[in-house]
């Protein structure tokens, strides 16, 4: 039999996924993480904007397409949160939440919906399927911030960490099949406050490992000294940084209930810089929040440009039923799908200075793929990287100028 496991949602998901698909092989599956015929489709699925949620429920058509009698499992953030869409569609068999995705690894075939209670501690499928790329690992879940904007601590539940030691173990098994790890979360930054230990603590207890090893998306308040310097003791570090901003501006900020002020955020990025001199820092930026007024999102499109950031990933800003933000007054949605476009304009002007900056130097890449008769691949900034000839593994090359979405290299 086969099953196809779908990812729609974060890094997270995608580690769970593995996991997923780890149990299933050993179950004797056909086991697939691509859409394609199979004869049932397990989905993860994400809430994290209307749009996102829109997209998981609509991808049960797109499974059906493939095989109109297969059955369909979902779980996962969008599930959590309206399993009563789910419910109502034809073939969708088992239906779960955010809570033990690995029953669905043994369950996905009955005609069930389970919506266990969020977990008050860390659980989780672990021991992912083989990567030998790049291999993502959940070292924890949920979230305890509350930005006023975002519905995904109530589908989570609180923050929550793995153990340290499991954590490692597991790391230094996938070392040995993997070229790059990436730790990840939902957020990574609170990794250890719930049981005396720290992300910092974590890092350090992998510095052994001669492997990549980069980190997800952390918050402000994750880097201190501590933090960098265990870092800097790693054998491998990718020093990208993808550093959460959301607004260059203290009035929106504020309102969205992020804790810092753009001089902090400022402050954090030259502490980072002055370790890592090289470092890729890439962000995430909400257009159109509620009280976002022109002038403030000026300030943002400014900072962004202040900072000078290898990349920003702009989002229209989604309205979340049960969320603060959600009570505020609205902003017209052209007016929010104007400043994404204004805002996406800025981002690719600091992209392309990002690279141009980068040209001559030597970057260590990581090759994925090969593709019209490029390698193609990512260096440890995160730079997409397109070499034209046939490499393998990791290579050491000469970037030379901006190519496509990334940059030309020899």
């Amino acid at each position: 039999m086969k099953v196809a496991v779908c990812n729609l949602g974060c890094k997270v998901n995608k580690y769970e996924c593995d996991c997923i698909m780890k149990l299933l092989e050993n179950r004797g599956f056909d086991v697939t993480p691509s859409l394609e015929r199979a004869d049932a489709y397990i989905l993860n699925t994400c809430a994290v904007t209307n749009e996102a949620e829109r997209k998981s429920r609509q991808f049960v058509t797109r499974c059906l397409r493939f095989n109109p009698s297969a059955c369909v499992a979902v779980i996962g953030c969008a599930s959590q949160n309206g399993a009563d869409a789910f419910r109502a569609k034809d073939r969708v068999t088992y239906i779960a939440g955010t809570a033990d995705k690995a029953a669905a690894a043994l369950r996905f075939l009955e005609k069930v919906t389970d919506m266990a209670p969020l977990p008050t501690v860390y659980d989780g499928p672990s021991d992912p399927a083989d990567d030998r790329t790049r291999a993502y690992i959940k070292v924890q879940d949920g979230c305890d911030r509350y930005c006023s904007y975002c519905l995904i601590p109530y589908l989570r539940g609180r923050s929550r960490s793995r153990d340290l030691e499991e954590c490692v173990r597991e790391c230094a098994d996938v070392a040995r099949r993997s070229r790059e790890i990436v730790l990840t979360g939902i957020d990574l930054s609170s990794y250890g406050k719930d049981t005396g230990s720290s992300l910092a603590e974590l890092v350090r207890a992998l510095s052994d490992l001669d492997v990549r090893i980069r980190l997800g998306s952390l918050e402000v308040g994750a880097i201190d000294d501590g933090l960098l310097t265990a870092l800097a003791g790693l054998k491998r570090f990718c020093p990208q940084f993808h550093l959460s901003l959301q607004s260059g501006s203290d009035a929106v900020l504020k309102k969205m209930n992020r804790r810092y002020t753009a001089e902090e955020y400022a402050g954090k990025v030259g502490e980072i810089r002055s370790v890592f001199p090289d470092s890729a820092i890439t962000t995430d930026l909400i257009c159109g929040f509620p009280t976002e007024t022109e002038e403030n999102f000026a300030e943002s499109a400014e900072f962004l440009r202040r900072i000078g950031f290898a990349q920003v990933h702009v989002f229209g800003y989604s309205k979340r039923a049960g969320t603060v933000a959600a009570k505020f007054r609205q902003l017209l949605p052209q007016v929010v799908d104007d400043r994404v476009a204004r805002a996406c304009e800025v981002a690719a002007e600091c992209k392309d200075a990002f690279l141009r900056g980068r040209a001559g130097r030597k970057l260590n890449v990581l090759v994925e793929t090969y593709e019209d008769g490029y390698s193609i691949g990512h260096s440890e900034e995160f730079i997409k990287t397109y070499i034209p000839a046939a490499a393998e593994g990791e290579v050491t090359v000469t970037a030379v100028r901006p190519y496509r979405d990334g940059m030309i290299a020899e």
